[in-house]
């Protein structure tokens, strides 16, 4: 019995129990009304977790369909397209910031893709088929710039990121219609993707049963993995979340903020390009409303996953924790029938809840 209890003591001491046993010998330290705030403190910051988890609980109940093989990998698979546009987000709110045209970039990037890859070309007529890497390349190009655009006006001109970044959605959204206005389209919706475009994206990367999982989980992965990188292991990573933390100790340390954020707007464009080429494939079919609103789901997944818009805080486990969370519970309540009206409603109350947490937690450690 003793050498079970050292060895239970012994795991909890390494990796990531660590963190829990910490918790514990600072819970028992406390007594009386310390423990009792120490409890609520604790309740309340994880009150978001709670309800989802709660909430989870009770979809499985009164759908048990919810928790099939087919649903959860439908799960896995929205997480894996909305997850490259969070991780872009992310950057920008660590950088106490946010980006509201994230969702229109996705819907102009989606729009290149699908007018250089159908076999059915109407916005350039005569023309076939592009190279998928010139495509991609092209898409890539197009997030650079506008993420360049958006933190060079930040950076240079000092101007807040809600006021650049909703003109950027506005002159985005203006692009995608006069774009889909080109040739003979005349605004319709493009489709007749070629089975080379649909296949590099959503085509099956291998099959549980007989669902199939499409291939960009393993892109997001892969993504999410290269985020992790450069957020953990770069210069530009350790730059991002001190000019985060305080641009003015930053500049005074000899970090280059201009160049810094930049470049973190610049990698977020780039996000959203990718999202909108995997977009373009996934739902293959592609129209002025494109991307619409994704920016509110990504935000409501970091602010779930603990990017503070306090800025200097966030982790990358956190943002693929918060997009999946998000996903199950908007999936859950499609199982359950709700107008899809209200979840706009549900969208706002969640960011709304999930930010005063942050909040009172920053001001809790202030």
């Amino acid at each position: 019995m003793a050498e079970q209890t050292t060895t239970s003591n012994s795991t909890l001491k390494k990796g990531p129990f660590r963190k829990i046993r910490a918790e514990i010998d600072h819970f028992n330290t406390l007594t009386g009304k310390d423990r009792q705030r120490y409890v609520t403190d604790m309740l309340f910051n994880n009150a978001m977790y709670i309800i989802i988890v709660l909430a989870i609980i009770f979809i499985a109940i009164r759908v048990p369909s919810f928790v099939s093989l087919s649903s959860i990998v439908n799960i896995i698979s929205l997480t894996a397209s909305r997850l490259p546009i969070a991780l872009g987000v992310a950057g920008c709110i660590v950088l106490a910031g946010t980006d509201i045209s994230a969702g229109r970039a996705v819907g102009l990037a989606a729009c290149i893709a699908g007018s250089l890859l159908t076999t059915a070309n109407k916005i350039f007529p005569g023309m076939g088929v592009q190279p998928l890497p010139l495509v991609i390349l092209i898409v890539i190009a197009v997030g650079a710039l506008i993420g360049f655009v958006n933190g060079f006006c930040m950076a240079k001109f000092k101007l807040h990121p809600y006021i650049v970044t909703l003109s950027t959605q506005l002159i985005l959204y203006g692009t995608i219609l006069l774009y889909l206005k080109m040739g003979d389209n005349n605004g319709q919706t493009l489709s007749s993707l070629s089975e080379g475009y649909r296949n590099l994206v959503a085509g099956t990367l291998f099959t549980i049963g007989t669902v199939a999982v499409p291939r960009y989980v393993l892109y997001a992965i892969i993504l999410a993995a290269v985020m992790w990188v450069i957020w953990n292991k770069t210069t530009l990573g350790k730059n991002m979340f001190a000019v985060g933390s305080n641009e003015e100790a930053a500049n005074v340390s000899g970090v280059n903020v201009m160049r810094t954020i930049i470049l973190v707007f610049v990698m977020a464009g780039i996000m959203y390009s990718i999202t909108g080429f995997f977009e373009g494939a996934r739902i293959a079919s592609i129209n002025g409303n494109t991307g619409f609103n994704y920016e509110a789901d990504a935000i409501a997944a970091c602010v779930i996953g603990g990017v503070s818009f306090v800025g200097g805080i966030g982790k990358i486990s956190g943002i693929i924790t918060g997009v999946l969370l998000l996903q199950i519970i908007f999936t859950g309540l499609n199982f359950l029938s709700v107008d899809q009206n209200i979840l706009y409603i549900i969208k706002g109350l969640v960011i709304l809840v999930a930010c005063a947490i942050d909040m009172r937690k920053y001001l809790v450690r202030k």
